[in-house]
C-alpha cells in the first residue's frame, strides 16, 4: 500500500523589486478550485513567507484570490496581488492585461501593465488622528512619535527616516496590542533625499510577521497621508526594511493605484497527501 499524492505547482516572486533577494516574496499558486481553508493555511505555514497567495482563474480576466500569512489568512495583500498577477502574465500562458482580483475582504482589485510597470488598484484606507491612549503601543514601538493615526493599521509618523531605520520594537508587546485590535504598525518619516517622498517600516508580529519586507496595503493608508502633506497626488516610497523595496503611488478619491515591478525567484512542486492507494 503506497500514499497517494496530489501535486500543486507553485512560484515565487520577489515583488515591488527589479531584481531578486530584494523586495517582498511571496509563493503564488493557481488552482483549479478551492480546497479546504486548513490546507491553504498548511501550504502558507510551510512557505513561511510573509504572505502566500491562491488564485482561482475565471472568465473575463476575473480571478478568485486569497493571502494568507504563516498565521491567519489576511483581508488585503498589496505584494502578494502584485506577485499573482505577474505570475499569471509572466509565467503561464493565456492572461493578459488588465486582470481584477476579485476578494473575499477587499472588494475587486484591478490590475494593469503600463509604463514598465504593474498597477494595483486598491481601496484608500485614510486614517484619523488617534484619540484614546495607546501609551503601551508607543512605548513597544519606541522613538519618539510626533504623531499617531489609525485606519486598518496603525500610523506612527516621526520626523526623520534615521528615527524610523532605528527603531527595535518589542514584538511581543505589539503582538498582544495587535491581538486585541487586529491592527499592525506603520513607522513612516519623510525621505531625507530626492530619490523618494517619504519611509516607512511594517510590523505585524500579531499576523505571524514580526517585521514585513514591503507592505503595498500599508501603502493604502501612507499614500494619502503624505498626498495631503506634500500636497501632491503622485508620490514615490520606498519600504526601509532590510530587504527594501520601491512604491509609486498614485491617490484617485477612494483609490490608491499603487505601481511596481516583480521578479521571479523560482518555481516548484508541492506534494500533498491524498490518503491510501492499493
Amino acid at each position: 500500500m503506497t500514499i497517494g499524492r496530489q501535486t500543486l505547482t507553485f512560484h515565487q516572486v520577489d515583488a515591488f523589486t527589479d531584481r531578486v533577494f530584494a523586495g517582498n516574496p511571496a509563493a503564488v499558486y493557481v488552482l483549479d478550485s478551492w480546497p479546504e481553508d486548513t490546507t491553504l493555511a498548511a501550504i502558507a505555514a510551510e512557505h513561511n513567507l510573509s504572505e502566500t497567495a491562491f488564485v482561482v482563474p475565471g472568465a473575463d480576466n476575473r480571478h478568485e484570490l486569497r493571502w494568507f500569512t504563516p498565521a491567519v489568512e489576511v483581508e488585503l495583500c498589496g505584494h502578494a496581488t502584485l506577485a499573482s498577477a505577474h505570475v499569471l502574465l509572466n509565467e503561464l500562458t493565456g492572461y493578459a492585461a488588465p486582470l481584477t482580483f476579485v476578494t473575499r475582504f477587499a472588494g475587486e482589485l484591478g490590475i494593469d501593465a503600463r509604463d514598465g510597470q504593474l498597477w494595483l488598484d486598491l481601496p484608500a484606507r485614510v486614517a484619523a488622528p488617534v484619540d484614546h491612549d495607546i501609551t503601551d503601543v508607543a512605548a513597544a514601538l519606541g522613538g519618539n512619535v510626533v504623531e499617531w493615526h489609525a485606519a486598518t493599521n496603525v500610523l506612527a509618523v516621526f520626523e526623520t527616516a534615521a528615527e524610523v531605520a532605528a527603531l527595535e520594537p518589542d514584538m511581543r508587546a505589539l503582538a498582544r496590542y495587535s491581538a486585541q485590535t487586529n491592527l499592525g504598525f506603520i513607522a513612516t518619516a519623510p525621505a531625507e533625499d530626492d530619490a523618494c517622498d517619504f519611509v516607512s517600516r511594517f510590523f505585524a508580529p500579531g499576523h505571524g510577521v514580526d517585521e514585513d519586507p514591503v507592505t503595498g496595503s500599508a501603502h493604502c493608508t501612507l499614500a494619502p497621508y503624505w498626498a495631503e502633506r506634500l500636497g501632491k497626488s503622485e508620490l514615490t516610497a520606498r519600504q526601509i526594511s532590510a530587504r527594501g523595496g520601491e512604491l509609486v503611488c498614485r491617490v484617485d478619491g477612494e483609490r490608491v493605484h499603487i505601481g511596481g515591478q516583480a521578479v521571479t525567484f523560482c518555481s516548484g512542486t508541492t506534494f500533498l497527501p491524498t490518503g491510501d492507494t492499493a
